[in-house]
């Protein structure tokens, strides 16, 4: 029998306490494009598996255009 992809689908409610953060920082991820998301039953689901592998991007701190801040 294969694995029904839908099984794998959780609220953004429970990937926010999957990830220690709040909805609304899934739901900008969501947003973003860097967390995919699925319409079912009126409810925008993602991913269990997605969620729990999601990498965040580091920033680099930016220099400015005129170089303030380097010595």
């Amino acid at each position: 029998m294969a694995k029904d992809k839908d099984a794998d689908l959780i609220t953004q409610a429970e990937a926010a306490e999957l990830r220690g953060v709040t909805p609304q920082a899934i739901n900008e991820l969501v947003r973003r494009g860097r967390l995919e998301s699925v319409e079912r039953f009126g409810l925008h689901l993602v991913r269990r598996a997605d969620v729990l592998a999601f990498e965040p991007k580091t920033h680099k701190a930016r220099a400015t255009k005129k170089g303030k801040g380097k010595k």
